[in-house]
């Protein structure tokens, strides 16, 4: 693979960053995709993940391509959902205690859909679930949650690699695709397409 070649992360979000760091990637390029999000009519969660996804490295692949035809994009958005009901991503402090009171003693899933463009301009899209579990909470724990404002802007009102980590009692599945972004998936992918920036283990 040639030098020359850009690895593009198309989200702003830091805690992506942070994930691509684990596995030796640092984004030559950040460029966050501006796209409808909101759920369409009967969209599950699992195709909204899915959906947002691949829009976003789409718009980003039609916004660079001039300037960088070869570059590798990554896109992805991450869905939390309880059965086919999307809980969104708190804008405000009453929807984040929406989101905790629902999640409280409940299972929930989190979809993380993600798309990758490849050097060829080949797109690999995919979608992948990790599964939840909750403790009980009281009002004094929702209390405590909402006042340390880790909830902003959160898929479901919490951040899992802070305060909530205490509240969560059992996940089946990746860690990091609660986070936002499933490492071991795109790790895959990234040594499918013969990318060379992947850290050796």
């Amino acid at each position: 693979m040639s030098n020359n070649i850009k690895f593009i992360l198309a989200s702003a979000s830091p805690r992506r960053v942070d994930l691509l760091a684990q596995i030796g990637i640092k984004p030559d390029i950040i460029d966050a995709a501006n796209i409808d999000e909101n759920p369409k009519i009967d969209e599950t969660p699992r195709q909204l993940a899915l959906r947002l996804g691949l829009g976003k490295c789409q718009e980003i692949a039609q916004k660079i391509t001039s300037d960088h035809p070869s570059s590798i994009i990554l896109a992805a958005d991450t869905v939390v959902a309880i059965g086919r009901r999307i809980l969104p991503k708190a804008d405000n402090i009453t929807q984040a205690k929406q989101c905790l009171s629902k999640l409280s003693g409940r299972r929930h899933q989190v979809y993380t859909g993600f798309a990758i463009k490849d050097q060829n301009n080949k797109i690999y899209n995919h979608v992948v679930k990790t599964i939840v579990s909750f403790k009980r909470l009281s009002e004094l724990e929702i209390t405590a949650y909402l006042n340390s404002n880790e909830w902003q802007g959160k898929a479901g009102g919490y951040a899992i690699q802070g305060l909530a980590a205490a509240y969560i009692c059992n996940i089946h599945g990746s860690y990091s695709n609660i986070v936002g972004l499933p490492l071991f998936e795109i790790s895959q992918i990234l040594h499918g397409i013969n990318f060379k920036g992947l850290k050796s283990l």
